[in-house]
């Protein structure tokens, strides 16, 4: 056995000793509750681009509070009179946005659906309404991390939730056939609609965040830097952090996933931490295939993508 045989084969059968917290699913019922009870407020308005086998709406929609959230919509024009479509939503890494229509083209040259949103306050064109009752490291991920029920992840999960439901309600889209993908930060969110919607048929996650935060608080040069810096700061909040983390860790979420998955790991990721990855996927019982690259880093290379395709291809 090589080096990097040994490597992968102690990753599979690692096995963190972690216990969810006691009102997790209750947590989470709740939460529904709430987003339930807030319609789905959401508005298309067909935009001019230079392409043109596809047409591309901007979406303005509302989630876990009243942020105007926005989005592309993208139908392939090809694709008319073949009956509803199947669809992927995308969710974009951290600091990021969802970019130009164009970005998407090649999910539309699979003749699906595209909706590719923004995730609130980062580098998009979507702002943040929510409340802030305590100070915060730069960054949006310790905003309310003192309260599971004010943190940050809580609402850009409902916005995620709220995506999901507003594309499976559009004329164009097949329902049963909506998948999620996305890249670290959008990986974690995929992960967390897969094991808390019952929308998507499929997921594809790409070295996740979100998963053993834990690890990556202590370990990690991720977004959870900015978790690490604020209890650096308030030594006292240590406790209250890592149990706010704990309501949104794939690790213990992941049980909940019914419906087949693919990730990826790189074996030099220093942002999403190999450790952090195998400890959600190891728990994750639905049908599943990771991809293991030993030489990247925090990337996804065209390949994964083609892989990540063909996989939602098969799936949808």
């Amino acid at each position: 056995m090589n080096a990097i045989e040994k490597r992968i084969e102690e990753l599979y059968r690692y096995n963190p000793d972690l216990t969810p917290p006691v009102d997790l699913d209750a947590f989470w019922q709740r939460t529904f509750q709430e987003a339930a009870m807030r319609p789905l407020h959401g508005t298309r308005v067909l935009t001019e681009t230079p392409f043109p086998a596809v047409d591309v709406y901007h979406v303005t929609y509302e989630g876990y509070d009243d942020t105007p959230l926005k989005g592309w919509y993208i139908v392939p024009k090809f694709m008319a009179g073949m009956g509803p479509l199947p669809c992927v939503v995308v969710f974009h890494g951290y600091t990021g946005g969802k970019d130009y229509p164009e970005a998407y083209a090649d999910w539309a040259l699979l003749g699906m659906a595209v909706f590719a949103v923004d995730v609130r306050g980062q580098g998009g064109e979507t702002g943040n309404r929510m409340d802030s009752e305590y100070g915060m490291t730069k960054g949006w991920l310790t905003q309310g991390i003192l309260d599971k029920d004010q943190f940050y992840y809580k609402a850009i999960t409902v916005d995620a939730l709220k995506a999901l439901e507003w594309v499976a309600e559009q004329p164009e889209i097949d329902p049963s056939r909506i998948a999620v993908y996305g890249d670290s930060q959008g990986g974690g969110l995929s992960l967390m609609m897969a094991a808390l919607s019952n929308v998507p048929a499929a997921v594809v996650a790409n070295i996740p965040n979100m998963c053993h935060m834990d690890f990556g608080i202590l370990n990690s040069t991720s977004s959870l830097q900015e978790a690490a810096e604020f209890v650096h700061r308030s030594p006292e909040h240590l406790n209250a952090v890592l149990n706010t983390l704990s309501y949104f860790d794939m690790v213990h979420l992941g049980e909940m996933i019914e419906v087949p998955v693919m990730m990826s790991v790189g074996l030099k990721d220093t942002v999403c931490m190999p450790e952090t990855i195998f400890a959600a996927y190891n728990r994750i019982p639905s049908e599943k295939v990771l991809n293991i690259y030993p030489f990247t880093g925090h990337q996804v290379s065209s390949y994964q993508k083609r892989q990540a395709m063909e996989f939602l291809k098969k799936h949808l």
